[in-house]
């Protein structure tokens, strides 16, 4: 998985072409062999892989000497890719704006700064060959009644807190910050075509 995060990048991934290039390139090819598939003239498929190669998004895997002509053999730089709100620049979402627990404007806000976050983490990490201490949780609780995701709701800030407390240690000298994130919205049952 990739984060994209400069602005021009993530333009160049959602054009729907490119996109589409970019799903075909999870395994190597060439501008002649993508434009078949997807169907193109070869011409533009180099366009947009040159476009595509400019932003980081494919690499070149090979290249082949078919008679006069040198064919470029590229793949995806990633199987995934994931865009930043950082790519939003002075309008991405900040949690800090307007903090409401209780917002689902704010927990999408609390969820792109931890896409932001951890984007970077990653980008940082893969650059250093370490990897990055994370943890998640995700599963699904059915309430009863709005009372009772009330009640949750208030038991698990007070259990998160009391962890919190017992584990935080503000004056170790080796330590290292933490970000919890814990977030609780309706499941989504239907998808829309």
């Amino acid at each position: 998985m990739a984060v994209i995060d400069d602005p021009a990048a993530a333009e160049v991934s959602l054009d729907p072409v490119r996109a589409r290039i970019l799903a075909e390139l999870a395994e190597p090819g060439s501008a002649t062999q993508l434009a078949a598939k997807i169907g193109l003239p070869r011409q533009k498929v180099n366009y947009h892989l040159k476009t595509l190669e400019k932003h980081g998004l494919v690499e070149l895997v090979e290249e082949r000497r078919k008679g006069n002509v040198t064919e470029r053999v590229m793949r995806a730089t990633a199987g995934s890719y994931v865009i930043s709100p950082a790519a939003l620049g002075a309008v991405e979402p900040d949690p800090s704006r307007r903090p409401d627990r209780l917002s689902a404007a704010w927990l999408l806000a609390v969820a792109a700064q931890l896409v932001k976050d951890v984007g970077a983490l990653i980008t940082r990490s893969e650059r250093a060959q370490q990897k990055v201490a994370t943890f998640a949780i995700d599963g699904t609780v059915r309430f009863a009644s709005a009372r009772d995701r009330a009640a949750f709701a208030e038991e698990l800030s007070a259990t998160v807190a009391s962890l919190v407390a017992r584990y935080h240690d503000e004056q170790s000298p080796g330590g290292r910050d933490h970000r919890v994130v814990v977030a609780l919205h309706p499941a989504i049952t239907r998808h829309d075509p």
